[in-house]
């Protein structure tokens, strides 16, 4: 499927016309754009006129067609998924986030999910700046596969429901090359290339539909409320003008989602919220609510409330926790890795309480801070050749609204030594603010936007 969807006047443009024409405001037509994305996965586009074209959209925009165009070539620039002759029994779901910190949400929607009927080929990233990424976390877990072949691949879905894995380079492969050359001209923030840089790489999944998550506050990607809502509504828009059925959540990032953050924390979190042995409040209600839009948007629950039960009924009949044990089963894991988790999961040499340097009540925390405090740790990446020590990171934190004191921490740093300890503690403690005021109660989802 590489260039079969270009007619024959398609394959007559010059990038040269089309990049004066988006340079000059001018509307560009779809087999333009699936041109210019085709030459963009086959080499015949050279970096220079990707950039150019990435700035003259940076500076002009597009309009929702165009969107929808650029979006649809991405995902047709290489193999897109098709799941008909598995002989599935529902539809093929999926979410996606725009990264936060202690947003595991992914980890647990994907088994939830999937007891619930649906089958989910989540095609999943890694830590990307102060955002942790659900490849390093699930490669905490001794064997896990993120990169299996196309048969074992299917051979989950089908088994377990849910496989999480990373993007091949068969999918969407103009996606890749069009980011990079972004990335170093200064075009990265734009609404239109952001949506169809998502939804590209999304859709290449073969979905019948979608949940967005699209986080708001100070561990968003997007810096304000109102950039967040467009990107929101800009995804919604055209995923649905491209014939996936998709709603965009609208979420709280203003502190860690979880009560983790890192990579195994993060995972040891997700296993106790599937079994039920630890749910926090915060991450519950996120996770619940992306859950069942899209239980709904895949008819498999004709209303919220039918859905939440639905949801329910799995976390407590122990399904999910099946599910999620099947799917690291199936790409390479441990065979009893639910059972033995603890056991299974890195730890750090260095875990202990981090104190506030004075008693009060949170309130306010900085996550891209926290996010960063993690990075320095050696949970995440710098640039993109370092490794990543999975034991470290945060558990154990309070949230805004918490008292500290004494003898009730800010959060349990797991470090590899006493050094790394010392330097997370203090970039934890600036990261969070203290006083004796009792802040309102914080907003989980601000808002669901449904495609137009």
């Amino acid at each position: 499927m590489v260039a079969s969807f270009l007619t024959l006047e398609a394959r007559m443009f010059l990038a040269q016309d089309i990049i004066k024409k988006k340079r000059d405001n001018q509307p560009l037509s779809a087999d333009e754009i699936k041109f210019f994305t085709q030459g963009i996965a086959d080499g015949s586009i050279s970096e220079g006129q990707i950039a150019a074209f990435a700035m003259a959209v940076f500076f002009n925009d597009m309009t929702m067609p165009e969107r929808i165009a650029l979006t649809e070539g991405t995902r047709d620039s290489g193999m897109v998924l098709d799941w008909s002759g598995y002989n599935f029994d529902g539809p093929i779901l999926d979410k996606h986030s725009t990264g936060g910190v202690g947003d595991c949400v992914s980890l647990m929607l994907g088994p939830m999910i999937a007891a619930c009927g649906a089958y989910v080929p989540m095609i999943s990233g890694r830590g990307l700046g102060h955002t942790g990424g659900t490849l390093d976390k699930l490669e905490s877990i001794p064997g896990y596969n993120i990169e299996p072949s196309n048969e074992i691949f299917g051979k989950v879905v089908g088994e377990a429901g849910v496989a999480i894995i990373g993007q091949t380079g068969d999918l969407a492969p103009a996606d890749k090359r069009f980011y990079a050359t972004r990335d170093v001209t200064a075009t990265v923030d734009s609404i239109s290339l952001i949506t169809a840089s998502i939804l590209g790489k999304k859709l290449a999944a073969g979905l019948d539909a979608l949940v967005m998550d699209v986080k708001v506050g100070s561990g968003a990607f997007m810096p304000t409320y109102e950039l967040s809502e467009q990107l929101a509504q800009s995804i919604a828009d055209v995923a649905n003008g491209a014939g996936v059925p998709t709603s965009a959540l609208l979420t709280d990032m203003n502190q860690v989602l979880a009560s983790s953050a890192g990579n195994a924390v993060e995972i040891r979190e997700a296993v106790q919220y599937l079994t039920g042995e630890y749910r926090n409040p915060r991450l519950h209600e996120v996770t619940m609510t992306q859950a069942a839009e899209l239980l709904v948007l895949g008819k498999l629950a004709d209303s919220q409330e039918h859905a939440l039960e639905k949801l329910q009924a799995v976390l407590d009949n122990g399904q999910a926790a099946e599910r999620f044990g099947k799917m690291v089963t199936g790409l390479g894991g441990p065979a009893d890795f639910m059972q033995r988790y603890d056991e299974y999961l890195p730890k750090a040499n260095v875990v202990k309480p981090v104190f506030a340097e004075t008693d009060g009540i949170v309130q306010a925390m900085d996550g891209t801070a926290i996010g960063m405090a993690v990075v320095g740790l050696g949970g995440g990446r710098r640039v993109a050749a370092d490794s990543i020590d999975h034991s470290v990171g945060y558990d154990n934190i309070v949230a805004i609204g918490a008292s500290v004191n004494a003898d009730a921490p800010l959060a349990m740093l797991h470090a590899k030594d006493e050094s790394s300890w010392t330097e997370g503690a203090a970039a934890l403690r600036a990261a969070i603010t203290v006083g004796a005021d009792t802040p309102a109660p914080a907003q989980q989802v601000y808002r669901v936007i449904r495609g137009s």
